[in-house]
C-alpha cells in the first residue's frame, strides 16, 4: 500500500515533511518527502493526517490468563490497536501468574491468531509473584518473555531483590519494577494530603515510593542490572531518577498520562474510576512529570492499562481496586495535555510513546527506517472527540476521562503492512 500526502514523522531519523510512504509486504520500502511515490499498490489519502511509526505500550494488563471477564486478548489487543499501539507488553499479575514457559508460550501463540496489536509479554521475576523463590526466569526468555516484574506484588526484601537483579542481569532481561514500601503504604487507598483527610480515606504517603526506587536503583548499580521504574508520580521520584541517572545506574522510567492531567482533587465524590496506585498526587506532582518528559529523565509513557468489570468499581472507594482503563485515550491526553500546551513537540510525544518503549525493552519497530517492519500509527492530531467509555473496544470502561473533550485520534493502524483498525 502507500500512504499518500500524510506528515511523516519518524523521530528515530529525524524526518518531519509532508509525503508518501509504500509499504511493500510487511516491509517499509519507500518514503519520499514531496510525494510521488509510484506502484501498483492500495492508496490511501493521508492529507492533514500524520503517519508515525507504531505506538508501543509496555505496560499494559491484559488479564488473561484468569481474569477473561475484565479483559480477554481479543478485547485487549483490539483496544489497543483502535488506540494507535502496534504492540504492547502484558503484565504477569494474571490467574495462574506468567510464571512458566507454557503460559509465555500459549500467550504469544493467541496473540498471533487475533491478527491485532502485537503482543510481547513480561514474566513473573518469582514464583507465583509471592516474592520468595525465583522465577526460572531462563525458560521464561527461552519461551519469549522480553523482561521480568514484580508488578502488584512489591518486593519488600532487598536481598531478594539483589538476588532478582543479578540472576536477570546474567540473562540481560530488564527489571520492571513497582517501587513501593508497603510498610509504609499498607492500607492507603488514596494519595495522603488534604483530599484524602477531607474524604476521610487512609493515604498513600509518597515516600512509600520514592525510597524504594533509590533503593531499587542503587541494586542496580550493584548488580548491573537494567531496572525500568514503572509508573512514576511524585517529583521528589523524577528528582531520584535524575540523581541515579547521573551516577550511571542502569535505569529508564516510564509515567502514565493521569499523572501529568490530573490530581487527587479527581477523588472527590469517592470516584472510583480515579482510584489508581501509584495515587494520583498533586499539581506541583504533574508539573514534575512534564519536566521530567521534556529533559528526559522519563524515557517513555506507558498507560498501565488496567481494565476492570464495572461491578468491581461501583463499591466503596476503600473496597474498589486500583486501576484505569488507558490504551484509548494515551495518545489523545498526549496532544491534548502536553504538545497543545507546548510542553513536547508532536515529534517528541511520538518518540516517547514509540521509538523510546522500542529501545527500552529491545523491541522491534520504533521506527520508519527503510527495511523495518511496517508498523505503523495514522492519527489525525487536531480531531477533536469527547471519551464515551461505552465506546471503549476495551471491556474495562473504568475511566476518570469520560465526557472529556480531547484532541487527536488514531485513524488507521497497520502492523505487519496489514490494516488491523481502521
Amino acid at each position: 500500500m502507500i500512504l499518500r500526502n500524510g506528515r511523516i514523522i519518524d523521530p528515530m531519523s529525524g524526518i518531519d515533511g509532508i509525503g508518501d510512504l509504500r509499504i511493500e509486504g510487511d516491509m517499509i520500502t519507500e518514503i519520499r518527502l514531496g510525494g510521488g511515490a509510484t506502484g501498483d499498490h492500495e492508496e490511501y489519502d493521508c492529507t492533514g493526517k500524520v503517519v508515525c511509526p507504531g505506538l508501543i505500550d509496555i505496560h499494559v494488563h491484559l488479564r488473561e490468563p484468569g481474569q477473561e471477564y475484565k479483559e480477554d486478548m481479543a478485547s485487549g489487543l483490539g483496544s489497543a490497536a483502535a488506540g494507535g499501539f502496534t504492540a504492547v507488553a502484558c503484565m504477569p499479575n494474571t490467574n495462574p501468574v506468567i510464571d512458566s514457559a507454557p503460559i509465555v508460550r500459549d500467550l504469544l501463540t493467541r496473540a498471533m491468531m487475533e491478527k491485532k496489536a502485537r503482543l510481547y509479554v513480561i514474566g513473573a521475576l518469582s514464583k507465583g509473584l509471592k516474592n520468595t523463590e525465583l522465577a526460572e526466569m531462563g525458560d521464561l526468555k527461552w519461551a519469549g518473555a522480553i523482561a521480568v516484574s514484580d508488578d502488584a506484588f512489591q518486593v519488600q526484601d532487598a536481598g531478594f531483590m539483589r538476588k532478582v537483579m543479578e540472576y536477570a542481569a546474567m540473562l540481560e532481561l530488564p527489571v520492571l519494577a513497582h517501587c513501593e514500601n508497603t510498610t509504609l503504604s499498607d492500607g492507603g487507598v488514596m494519595n495522603e494530603g488534604y483530599m484524602a483527610s477531607a474524604l476521610g480515606l487512609k493515604g498513600l504517603p509518597r515516600e512509600a515510593y520514592e525510597m524504594d526506587v533509590m533503593r531499587n536503583g542503587l541494586l542496580a548499580m550493584m548488580t548491573g542490572c537494567h531496572l525500568h521504574v514503572l509508573h512514576v508520580s511524585t517529583a521528589r521520584e523524577v528528582e531520584i531518577i535524575r540523581f541515579l541517572k547521573r551516577w550511571g545506574a542502569p535505569v529508564t522510567a516510564e509515567t502514565g498520562p493521569h499523572y501529568w492531567c490530573l490530581t487527587d482533587e479527581a477523588c472527590k465524590g469517592y470516584n472510583t474510576n480515579a482510584k489508581m496506585n501509584p495515587p494520583l498526587r498533586t499539581e506541583s506532582d504533574c508539573e514534575a512529570m512534564i519536566a521530567g518528559l521534556k529533559d528526559g529523565t522519563i524515557d517513555c509513557i506507558a498507560t498501565d492499562h488496567a481494565p476492570h468489570a464495572g461491578y468491581e468499581k461501583d463499591q466503596e472507594f476503600p473496597l474498589a481496586p486500583f486501576g484505569i482503563h488507558g490504551l484509548e485515550t494515551s495518545l489523545a491526553l498526549g496532544i491534548t495535555y502536553l504538545v497543545k500546551p507546548q510542553h513536547l513537540s508532536l515529534a517528541a510525544l511520538i518518540g516517547q510513546m514509540s521509538t523510546a518503549p522500542a529501545r527500552i525493552l529491545g523491541l522491534p519497530g520504533g521506527t520508519l527506517e527503510l527495511g523495518t517492519v511496517a508498523d505503523i500509527t495514522v492519527f489525525d492530531p487536531e480531531m477533536e472527540w469527547i471519551v464515551d467509555p461505552e465506546s471503549f473496544v476495551s471491556k474495562g470502561k473504568n475511566t476518570p476521562f469520560g465526557g472529556w473533550k480531547l484532541t487527536g485520534k488514531p485513524v488507521m493502524t497497520i502492523v505487519g503492512g496489514e490494516v488491523v483498525f481502521s
